[in-house]
């Protein structure tokens, strides 16, 4: 009698939050997400759609959080998948983000093209540091 394997696949990633409407803004105006309903926990928040899965921002400005402005995608961080990479990169130089602004820079771009990982990769901060890769299939 054999034994079955779960399989998992990614619900939700929960990010803490500073100002809630500054990083909803984010995740909204910029990046297009959907805000989704959430229940009426004790502390504050919102649930946003991306694709099957889900983004949760808490509101917790006592948490944990990176204490750097500078973009280490080597540092902790989560990946978003979009169809369109070139589409997505023009979006965020819409918005006033690009590769060319100083480290440090709370709209600077990490862009990578081409590299082991074969697929191309933009990263950047959200509002409260949070490192942030969008990906997509190459």
């Amino acid at each position: 009698m054999g034994c079955a394997m779960n399989s998992f696949v990614l619900h939700h990633v929960s990010i803490i939050t500073a100002n809630l409407e500054r990083s909803l803004a984010f995740y909204r105006d910029v990046l297009g997400l959907v805000q989704i309903e959430r229940p009426p926990f004790d502390i504050g928040g919102v649930w946003l759609a991306c694709g099957p899965s889900q983004l949760h921002l808490v509101d917790y400005p006592a948490g944990t959080y990176r204490g750097k402005n500078t973009i280490d995608n080597n540092d902790v961080h989560f990946a978003l998948r979009v169809s369109n990479f070139e589409e997505t990169l023009r979006l965020l130089n819409g918005k006033g983000f690009g590769e060319d602004l100083p480290e440090g820079d709370s709209r600077r771009l990490l862009v990578k093209r081409a590299g082991l990982a074969r697929f191309p990769q933009i990263y950047l901060l959200d509002p409260d540091g949070h490192v942030l890769e969008i990906n997509a299939a190459s």
